[in-house]
């Protein structure tokens, strides 16, 4: 018996995250289990903002901003575990260790997002995350967030 996707669209993750555009940056969430793992999508394209100055004549899509993308998948992670959340909850970007950058994202390029899950403690949640294009790792990071309550 094949394995059936749990995925979401731009409406659900408009819904989960406060970020608009030009900070949203998950497309879409193709699979999720709740607590364990997230695999999104990020569509890297020439239109976006950052390409106007990072690099005019050579568009490297930046590091900060493939991180940025990882941090958003993990907090749709986050919004997807926690049942009964209050509406004035958000995860906050708390940490990052262990970052690498192993080569660019270019315009063009379909950024898959794979997210684990790894531990929490006292409203304080780890995650392990790598951006992969074309099946290589381009990034890989330890990623932490805190849940609250605004």
């Amino acid at each position: 018996m094949a394995n059936e996707l749990n995925g979401f669209d731009i409406q659900e993750i408009l819904k989960l995250l406060p970020h608009r555009y030009p900070m949203l940056l998950v497309d879409k969430v193709i699979d999720y289990k709740a607590g364990e793992y997230l695999h999104a999508i990020k569509n890297v394209t020439i239109n976006e903002p950052i390409f106007t100055g990072h690099f005019p004549e050579q568009p490297i899509f930046p590091g900060v901003m493939i991180l940025e993308s990882m941090a958003q998948a993990t907090g749709l992670l986050g919004f997807k575990t926690v049942e009964n959340r209050s509406e004035n909850e958000l995860y906050l970007f708390a940490a990052i260790d262990n970052a690498r950058f192993k080569q660019p994202v270019l315009p063009g390029d379909t950024m898959h997002l794979h997210i684990d899950f790894v531990k929490e403690r006292r409203n304080i949640w780890k995650f392990y995350g790598e951006a992969k294009v074309d099946g290589k790792v381009v990034c890989s990071a330890d990623l932490m967030c805190a849940r609250r309550e605004f």
